[in-house]
């Protein structure tokens, strides 16, 4: 309006021109930044269709990567993109990284992410006898019959993160 009305000189023109040129590409930043989370999050929750119906143990692999190529930009601007992000869902609200887990290979060749198989390894030692605890070399064993290979150090290492102890401190007599 003041460019318009003619009463600025040529270089407060100047001035006005470059700071509307700012101000437009920071509004066409945060709609490219809003488009850029709304197709990632579309992707995991296409993905991770079991999770919002039934809860963590239909948790699926994803990598960023993978969500990355499906929506035609960089991994390091999907990662950069749900950085101190969380979506809340019937199951409570998590960081968007929740969602991106390595897998391994499950029953019937179906992937199962690790976070599931916490949740599997959590509820095998839920069920043990508390006098005759599992070691982790036997929830391997039972992972195996499951078509779950881990190594055992994977095992003791989910185990510890699930602040569960090891077996001979879990015995009760």
């Amino acid at each position: 309006e003041l460019i318009a009305k003619g009463v600025l000189s040529s270089k407060e023109k100047e001035y006005v021109r470059n700071q509307m040129r700012a101000g437009k590409f920071l509004i066409s930043s945060i709609d490219q930044r809003q488009n850029t989370i709304e197709r990632i999050t579309r992707k995991i929750i296409e993905r991770q269709e079991g999770f919002f119906e039934e809860g963590a143990s239909k948790l699926k692999p994803m990598t960023m990567s993978e969500v990355a190529e499906s929506i035609d930009v960089h991994e390091t601007t999907v990662s950069r993109a749900i950085a101190n992000k969380f979506v809340k869902t019937p199951h409570g609200t998590f960081p968007l990284k929740y969602f991106f887990t390595p897998g391994y290979s499950g029953k019937d060749g179906d992937s199962v992410s690790n976070t599931s198989v916490k949740e599997i390894i959590a509820d095998i030692i839920e069920d043990e006898d508390p006098k005759k605890p599992l070691s982790d070399r036997k929830i391997v064993d039972l992972l195996e019959k499951k078509d779950i290979k881990l190594a055992r150090r994977t095992v003791a290492k989910y185990r510890e993160e699930l602040g569960i102890s090891p077996t001979n401190l879990r015995r009760r007599y």
